[in-house]
């Protein structure tokens, strides 16, 4: 009897250690703005990120199911964004091919977005798949 209670103490325990660890997937976040390095500079311009026009850049790989969620997402949202004055880029990396850029923005997991701003800004961090209203709600203030 006093293992079933253990186990299901240690049951109870993993769920909202698993809840408490998910809760943030998927929601943009405001990026917490690190100091501009030339490397990190150089390699966002090598991405296209030039600074021209806002960019959504997300991080997949072949091997990645979520990451065809997102590219749905993605791909909508600057697609219903493309007549604004100042329509977004959407600028895919694959993390196998570019680890460097992937290092320079911290990027553990996948998928993983990033939006910038006209000025070549981080200004959102999105990790998991982002729900199309919040990317948009993201994006629409940096468009016009």
């Amino acid at each position: 009897m006093i293992e079933l209670v253990i186990l299901a103490v240690v049951i109870v325990a993993a769920v909202a250690v698993g809840v408490f660890l998910s809760r943030r997937q998927g929601q943009v976040r405001p990026a917490a703005l690190d100091p501009e390095t030339e490397q990190r500079a150089r390699l966002l311009d090598a991405a296209g990120v030039s600074g021209a026009v806002p960019a959504v850049l997300h991080f997949s790989a072949d091997w990645c199911g979520p990451c065809d969620a997102v590219r749905r997402v993605v791909a909508g949202v600057t697609a219903e964004l493309s007549a604004s004055p100042n329509a977004p880029r959407d600028i895919e990396i694959d993390i196998d091919a570019d680890p460097a850029l992937a290092r320079e923005l911290n990027v553990l997991s996948l998928p993983t977005t990033f939006v910038f701003d006209a000025d070549g800004k981080e200004r959102f961090r999105i990790s998991g798949v982002p729900k199309a209203g919040d990317l948009r709600t993201a994006l629409e203030p940096l468009t016009v």
